[in-house]
């Protein structure tokens, strides 16, 4: 058992004994799969760095575990407000002051669009992070509006967006057709998807799912679920590697048997996933009149030819990040090397990734149960700022 830390600062005195090299790291959403996996290789590769985590939810996992060599995972955490309130920014402006903050990696895609927001407001963001700017993350991550973006192409399915109020069930009978696949427009891990096999299914599905407001549904595709992780400069295509993913982790919990979690995948190197992914992040480009800058994610699904469709695009690192550096390509060190040289200049050109060995990789729900000696650890003010 751990003791949690203090809440007190630490004074500009005390970080001169500090190695100049070390580093403190802001993780938000620091509950989730992502972010603990990132903090776990930043642990990895830089043991001195410290890391601080912040969650919404306080029984979030990630406060209370540890990293391999058996130190704490974050050396310190906090309770945060949620993104959408009011005093949201005011507290990680304290926060980044408080813990003498050096850079961030803003993982829950709601708070990287509302950071997109903040620095339009201000200029700049609480503190460095890389991330891209929120006009395109706001397209990126509504699947409604990424669909209508990329209408009339090749890199989408037949796609409509329906709400609970619009159903527009003669369209998804007569343009879309049976089966289809529906999924909410906002949401990760699968969220309100579902294949559908008639009209009687689909109304069904939106009773189920009535708290869920809107859905894309699009065309049923058969083929192979593929993901691909994708590094941009300034609008330059630095970098990106590619997997499928074949099994779930616990998919027979979900309707659809995609739950989001991958427990079986297979590291690809089939250089096609990478032109046609960097091929639509281009058109969008064009199409919002922004550059592409930061992580982004794929999730393709191919059709029954083999053809590649895009049902995703994540604005941020994604779930197999982690095991993606354990294999050599690790965008987690890249973000560090690019937040502490000001730039790409020492991230390796690698736009089409192939891994030295055929690696697969196996994944369950991920960590060991964690041991407390009381639930009153959920309360401790020192995790509030």
């Amino acid at each position: 058992m751990w003791v949690i830390p203090t809440d007190e600062v630490v004074e500009d005195n005390e970080r001169t004994s500090v190695s100049i090299n070390m580093r403190t790291i802001l993780i938000t959403g620091i509950g989730g799969l992502t972010p603990r996996s990132i903090a776990t290789i930043i642990k990895e590769n830089h043991p001195d760095y410290k890391l601080v985590g912040c969650d919404v939810e306080k029984k979030a996992m990630g406060f209370f575990m540890k990293a391999k060599d058996g130190r704490k995972l974050i050396d310190k955490y906090y309770v945060a407000p949620r993104c959408d309130d009011p005093t949201y920014f005011p507290w990680i402006e304290k926060l980044v002051e408080q813990e003498h903050i050096d850079y961030a990696f803003v993982q829950p895609e709601s708070e990287i669009v509302e950071w997109g927001q903040y620095y339009e407001d201000h200029g700049k963001y609480p503190c460095p992070v890389f991330m891209g700017c929120k006009v395109l993350s706001e397209s990126l991550r509504d699947k409604a509006i990424m669909a209508e973006l990329l209408e009339g192409t090749d890199f989408i399915p037949k796609t409509i967006k329906v709400t609970q109020e619009n159903p527009r069930f003669e369209d998804v009978e007569n343009e879309i057709g049976f089966p289809c696949w529906i999924r909410a427009t906002e949401g990760t891990g699968g969220l309100g998807s579902l294949r559908l096999d008639d009209i009687s299914s689909y109304r069904s599905w939106l009773f189920i799912n009535s708290k869920i407001p809107e859905f894309t549904v699009s065309e049923f595709l058969t083929g192979r679920h593929l993901a691909n992780q994708m590094l941009y400069y300034n609008g330059e295509y630095v970098k990106g590697a590619a997997l499928e993913c074949a099994e779930y982790v616990m998919a027979n919990t979900a309707p659809s048997h995609v739950t989001g979690n991958t427990h079986f995948g297979r590291f690809l190197n089939e250089d096609r996933i990478n032109k046609f992914c960097d091929d639509c992040i281009k058109y969008l480009e064009k199409k919002l009149g922004v550059p592409a800058h930061g992580i982004l994610s794929f999730d393709l699904k191919e059709d029954k030819d083999g053809n590649m469709k895009v049902t995703e695009v994540n604005i941020r690192h994604m779930a197999y990040t982690g095991v993606m550096a354990h294999v050599g390509f690790d965008l987690i060190e890249d973000t560090i090397r690019i937040h502490e040289d000001g730039d790409s200049r020492n991230v390796v050109r690698d736009q089409f990734h192939h891994y030295e060995k055929p690696y697969v990789f196996l994944r369950d729900v991920d960590v060991e149960p964690i041991v407390l000696e009381s639930e009153e650890i959920f309360d401790n003010p020192a995790a509030r700022l």
